[in-house]
């Protein structure tokens, strides 16, 4: 038989579709709310084909997503229910959606990079934002994948960040805010100025109404290339370090130098690496996402320590969460 591990391999490409298609098609949804159905009452109460939902659901049982009772009813399996169900902030249906529609359709250029390098081939596309941003449909699907990522783990991160000497945080290439959001919860007395590119300024407006911070979450187009970045005496990248190469990951943690308070200090929030870079599994993953989609790579938390040093920043230190997302943090020394 085959080995176990080969044949996940194999059939994983099955695996994504059928775990977007049931969600898209409120299948998990529909188990959330209900708790258990059979496959008939399924099928009729989210209307597609049974049969067709029949082979997906045995798709989706094989994976142990969902399990099938002794009654012939469907129920989401153990511990799946709070990234399944859309009203969960842990849900991941959007990251997996951003998954389908852009990460696969990019994964053709690999072959591609095996044989040219990735700097030839990338010579003749489009900017990695320039596709993400391409519409106003794309630019929302990669709105709602970052939420989804960030939002609910950055509720833990907030406090591990130490934000209380904070006052003025800048979050840089923030989207539509899900660190700012959790940090202005957290904080009360903390403000958030915003710093991405224009086209995400509806979507930093649809958070400001939606959490009540019109005073308190300002939004400021910009381009953190070509400009300088805001002051502060905090500046949070999240999930941002990750896109680029390491020279200008170090442009962009010198200009927060620049821009930051003395005594302020810098978060870094990211996967991390261990040390050998053989994990965590998903990290292994989003690395070679990162190099499809975006310009950048997944680091250990002594690599980006010594960005944060060289940089200008002091008394770094890596505070971990229970999830994917943790935190390395430098601070800007008053006698800097």
């Amino acid at each position: 038989m085959m080995p176990s591990s080969l044949e996940k391999a194999i059939y994983g490409v099955y695996a994504t579709h059928a775990l977007h298609l049931a969600d898209k098609h409120n299948v998990f949804a529909y188990l959330a709310e209900k708790g258990a159905a059979a496959p008939g009452e399924l099928a009729k109460a989210v209307a597609v084909d049974g049969e067709t939902l029949e082979r997906l659901m045995l798709v989706l049982g094989a994976l142990e997503l969902v399990q099938a009772g002794s009654d012939g009813k469907y129920r989401l399996s153990e511990g799946m229910g709070p990234y399944l169900d859309k009203k969960d902030p842990r849900y991941v249906g959007g990251f997996v959606t951003h998954l389908i529609n852009s990460t696969s359709g990019r994964m053709g250029h690999l072959d591609a990079y095996l044989s040219k390098g990735k700097a030839v081939v990338d010579a003749a596309l489009p900017s990695p934002f320039d596709v993400i941003y391409k519409d106003e449909a794309s630019t929302k699907e990669f709105m709602d994948a970052m939420w989804q990522l960030s939002f609910d783990v950055s509720r833990e991160l907030v406090k591990l960040a130490g934000l209380d000497s904070c006052r003025q945080l800048v979050d840089v290439g923030g989207a539509s805010g899900p660190f700012s959001v959790a940090a202005l919860q957290y904080a009360r007395e903390l403000r958030s100025t915003l710093f991405d590119l224009p086209k995400v300024g509806r979507y930093v407006d649809e958070t400001r109404r939606t959490y009540g911070f019109e005073e308190r979450l300002r939004f400021v187009p910009g381009d953190f290339f070509r400009e300088e970045l805001p002051e502060g005496d905090c500046f949070a990248f999240g999930y941002i370090l990750s896109d680029w190469d390491d020279a200008t990951c170090l442009e962009l943690l010198r200009k927060a130098h620049r821009a930051c308070r003395a005594g302020g200090r810098v978060l870094v929030m990211e996967r991390l690496f261990d040390e050998d870079k053989r994990g965590p599994f998903a990290t292994v993953f989003m690395n070679l996402s990162m190099h499809v989609e975006t310009q950048g790579r997944h680091r250990t938390a002594r690599e980006y320590v010594g960005l944060l040093e060289a940089a200008g920043f002091r008394g770094c230190e890596v505070r971990r969460s229970s999830r994917d997302k943790h935190l390395v943090i430098g601070l800007k020394h008053v006698t800097t």
